[in-house]
């Protein structure tokens, strides 16, 4: 079926210039001009401006809403990768995946966790393990790796448990459509930076740049992704509007 113009603004609650702006921009492109010049939609378009007009709602600019559509097959794939990847290792890893989980119910209410069942099972020799499939990303795309020689297993632990908060957090406010720019979901990235700066150098332009990174690195993109649709775009947008905020 095919829409005009007025009536897919209708449909989406958005207007026709708003429309006539997206293709100006090269973000929505009608299906079909007619000898007229009556724009005319179809359900993929409409399907499509629905994605923008979600991100939308979470501050994205519409470069990055560019970015992060354009960026929709690689997503899948990753996430495919992923999947695949868990099913394979999931009995050797269910004693992680388990503590990961109650790592994340406490951390949602707001409840610690006794450090004598903090991730059970992932010792040294376990974070080695779970550190390959970056590893050997990092070493195929960027020639470096993670000396997992050196791991410290308690302070791995309780780094990926303070993560684990953070994401979950975020991950709940994109999920609840909470503004990227919000003073929470901001209190949430600066608490998070504290942390950081605990163990290493770490401003909020940094973070912001790191934040880019994952948001532009298939593997990192891939891991934030699997947990929320959208949630490495909005930890990147939080963390810029963070960076510019410090900078006021």
């Amino acid at each position: 079926m095919a829409y005009t113009v007025q009536e897919a603004a209708n449909l989406s609650g958005t207007t026709v210039k708003t429309l006539y702006h997206y293709q100006k921009v090269g973000l929505l492109f009608p299906h079909t001009v007619g000898d007229n010049g009556y724009r005319y939609y179809t359900d993929k378009e409409l399907e499509r401006l629905q994605q923008i007009l979600f991100y939308r709602e979470l501050d994205f600019s519409l470069d990055q809403i560019k970015t992060a559509l354009e960026n929709e097959p690689n997503r899948l794939n990753c996430l495919e990768m992923q999947k695949a990847l868990l099913i394979a290792r999931k009995e050797r890893l269910t004693a992680i995946l388990n503590t990961l989980d109650k790592t994340i119910s406490h951390a949602r209410k707001g409840v610690p966790m006794s450090t004598d069942k903090m991730f059970v099972g992932l010792n040294k020799e376990a974070w080695g393990e779970a550190l390959k499939p970056q590893n050997e990303h990092l070493r195929k795309e960027y020639g470096f790796s993670i000396d997992t020689s050196i791991i410290d297993a308690d302070a791995m632990n309780e780094s990926a448990q303070e993560a684990a908060g953070f994401i979950s957090f975020m991950a709940m406010s994109l999920a609840d459509k909470v503004s990227a720019s919000d003073e929470k979901v901001l209190a949430a990235v600066q608490k998070h930076l504290e942390f950081l700066k605990r163990n290493m150098e770490i401003d909020a332009k940094g973070f912001a740049a790191q934040s880019r990174f994952f948001l532009t690195d298939d593997f990192h993109r891939g891991m934030l992704e699997s947990q929320q649709i959208g949630l490495s775009y909005y930890i990147y947008i939080a963390a810029d509007n963070y960076a510019a905020k410090e900078n006021r």
